[in-house]
């Protein structure tokens, strides 16, 4: 009996890939990518040679059974998605969880994912927190948000860049303009940016603003930064509170 192992890949910097990744990726007798292409940038960077399959959510449901077969025969397979940890929001739980019924060992290794940086460089409370992901583009989106009205601990959602103005704008009408938020965009890249404040000065800021790159908002849970003086920095956005960070010269080609 093989072993599969889900192995998280750089949400940006490529220099983010762990030596046990590296490792695992190398030694995998096959190697299942979310897009092959996008893939491809990463294991040439590092020198993996290994089979390369394409697993997605659009034929993940006809591939599981085969990565199954060769799993049960010995085979070692390596999950990476494009970006990330498989499975958040990425193509994985489907195998993952037809491993586990058949007894496959399922290793997922500790490393990149963009929810987590966003969260703790918030500002906002990260002891307790909701992940949403992605909220569902049309049927059960408003109700879905109704639902979240009373949740007093922070909310994670991911976002495309050409939705989060309207997604700002929905989040004003159901939680209200003052209720706290930060917008992170390009996790891990050259041009990171956390914008932060009310939900109406954020939404303001990207109204004039065009977001670009993958974006993670943290939203503040219902009350609870009421009188709290040390989420104080967060109440007022200009433009240095905006935080650009920088990590190389050069723009990662890898997404």
């Amino acid at each position: 009996m093989g072993t599969l192992y889900v192995v998280p890949t750089p949400v940006g910097n490529l220099e983010d890939m762990t030596f046990r990744a590296v490792r695992v990726l190398k030694e995998a007798d096959f190697i299942l990518a979310e897009d092959t292409r996008t893939s491809s940038v990463l294991l040439q960077h590092y020198d993996i040679h290994a089979e390369l399959l394409s697993h997605h959510k659009f034929n993940e449901h006809e591939t599981v059974q085969q990565v199954v077969r060769r799993l049960v025969g010995g085979e070692t397979a390596a999950l990476i998605s494009d970006a990330g940890t498989p499975g958040i929001s990425d193509p994985g739980f489907l195998l993952v969880r037809e491993c586990v019924k058949q007894g496959i060992e399922v290793q997922t290794l500790p490393g990149a994912t963009a929810f987590v940086p966003a969260l703790v460089s918030s500002g906002l409370p990260c002891d307790k927190f909701c992940f949403e992901g992605f909220l569902p583009q049309k049927k059960g989106r408003q109700s879905r948000l109704e639902a979240l009205k009373e949740e007093t601990r922070s909310i994670v959602f991911y976002e495309s860049p050409r939705r989060l103005v309207k997604t700002l704008q929905q989040f004003v009408e159901v939680f209200g303009e003052e209720r706290q938020v930060s917008v992170a965009r390009e996790i891990s890249k050259l041009h990171e940016e956390h914008v932060r404040g009310t939900l109406k000065e954020v939404l303001t800021h990207f109204e004039h603003t065009e977001p670009l790159g993958e974006i993670v908002i943290i939203l503040a849970g219902n009350n609870s930064n009421n009188n709290d003086n040390e989420n104080a920095q967060c109440s007022t956005l200009n433009p240095q509170l905006s935080m650009l960070m920088g990590t190389g010269k050069k723009k990662n080609k890898y997404k």
